[in-house]
């Protein structure tokens, strides 16, 4: 090779095609499996932990793919990941290979080897060449992997909700991976497989329009607290037109609810939208309730609460 791969590269390929012994085996390389070379990078120091792991998951599963047997198709967690569906964070850096039975699960340090029955199973081939469980099937899957109900709804949601620029008139980015009946058909193939009992539980949970994981977890923490189904993304007007779009509201009450992630406290820009979007709601006669991660995932009672008293408040 007369100069340095930018991407992962099996050493096998690359003694064949001319490369030196001590090329294949130099130290700028890191070596995440068996015959496997790739840059040494690191992940973005900007970044959230949780985004961090993913990066390298992502990385790993490019570099497991020079390697990766015709048969073989990345599966459950890692699928998800190439798909860009919200994952809650991963304990481990082990990406998830699957083949169809009776072929062997593959097996090596960092990979998580599977052996599939057929039933309920599609495999696709990405734009750039990888083969993964397609999104119904990766979201069934996942059964198997999340261990709180309201993440495997997440997952669902995000696989049939087209992405949308925010407001009255936004375009859509990309269209839905998958439609609810899609996962239904899914789950109706599947007879026996580990995860498929909340997969099944999960499905009536899904719906279209969702744009985040929080939002998901948001929707279901006030159904499963008492109260009704909140409007998706409902948009909101005044006189003068447009206010904004609300994550999650109930239009009867003119309350909505709205997640404020860390980027709504840590960018002064946001800050300011965030200040004049929420005037322009009160003046006009909506009151909102904003939710931060803490309430959300510790202290969901409170949360739940103070919708509940939001909404009482205009009855009164």
């Amino acid at each position: 090779m007369s100069s340095t791969p930018a991407h992962a590269f099996a050493s096998g390929e690359a003694r064949r095609a001319g490369a030196t012994r001590r090329f294949v085996d130099a130290p700028q390389w890191d070596r995440p499996f068996h015959g496997v070379r790739m840059p040494r990078t690191s992940p973005d120091a900007l970044a959230h932990p949780a985004t961090q792991r993913e990066q390298r998951l992502l990385a790993r599963a490019d570099g497991y793919r020079t390697v990766m047997g015709s048969d073989a198709f990345f599966s459950h967690t890692t699928a998800a990941l190439l798909w860009g569906l919200p994952l809650p964070p991963l304990s481990d850096d082990d990406i998830h290979v699957a083949v169809l039975a009776p072929s062997r699960a593959p097996a090596g340090r960092g990979v998580r080897g599977h052996q599939l029955h057929p039933r309920g199973i599609r495999v696709v081939e990405s734009e750039t060449g990888v083969r993964l469980a397609d999104p119904a099937t990766t979201w069934s899957l996942l059964g198997s992997r999340l261990r709180h109900p309201y993440d495997l709804v997440a997952v669902g949601d995000a696989i049939v909700s087209p992405v949308r620029i925010a407001g009255p008139h936004g375009g859509v980015v990309r269209d839905a991976l998958a439609s609810i009946e899609d996962l239904g058909r899914v789950v109706e193939a599947v007879c026996k497989r580990r995860g498929i009992i909340a997969v099944r539980e999960a499905l009536p949970r899904v719906r279209s329009g969702v744009r985040s994981r929080t939002e998901t977890w948001t929707r279901l923490t006030l159904v499963d607290g008492g109260l009704p189904e909140p409007v998706l993304n409902h948009d909101v007007y005044d006189g003068a037109g447009f206010v904004a779009c609300i994550d999650l509201a109930y239009p009867d009450q003119r309350v909505g609810v709205e997640y404020e992630g860390d980027q709504h406290r840590t960018d002064p820009a946001q800050w300011q939208r965030d200040l004049e979007r929420y005037e322009r709601l009160a003046a006009a006669g909506w009151r909102t309730v904003r939710v931060t991660r803490d309430v959300l995932f510790q202290r969901p009672g409170l949360l739940v609460r103070l919708v509940a008293d939001a909404c009482a408040s205009r009855h009164r």
